[in-house]
């Protein structure tokens, strides 16, 4: 049974930082590809960041790049998402997803990713 767990979510100040980690059971973890999505009451899920099994490749959405990190560690089977200068239009659930494979600049699609998890929320207020 694969098992997708998020944490790290919470309350931060327009500016500040925050990582959200996920650790995944129950699979081939290195031959997954990982993704974060988020979604905001009222919009739809949007991708955020993924990154290869091989951690050879990476895509962020364009409105995070340049503020967000994401990492994988195969040896644990996890992998983090480091956001850094939050703004209040990043507050959103956050999912963490593992899709098959890598499917080039097609990776931040959301219907790609067949294992999520229950989400961690994140809040970006003053």
């Amino acid at each position: 049974q694969v098992q997708v767990v998020e944490s790290g979510g919470g309350l931060v100040q327009p500016g500040g930082s925050l990582t959200l980690s996920c650790i995944v059971s129950g699979l081939q973890f290195d031959v997954y590809a990982m993704g974060w999505f988020r979604q905001a009451s009222g919009n739809e899920r949007e991708g955020v960041s993924c990154i290869s099994g091989s951690m050879h490749d990476a895509l962020y959405a364009d409105s995070v790049k340049g503020r967000f990190t994401i990492n994988r560690d195969n040896a644990k089977n996890t992998v983090n998402l480091q956001m850094t200068n939050l703004k209040p239009e990043d507050t959103a659930m956050y999912y963490c997803a593992a899709a098959r494979s890598w499917y080039g600049k097609r990776s931040l699609s959301a219907p790609l990713y067949i294992y999520w998890g229950q989400g961690t929320q994140v809040n970006v207020s003053s």
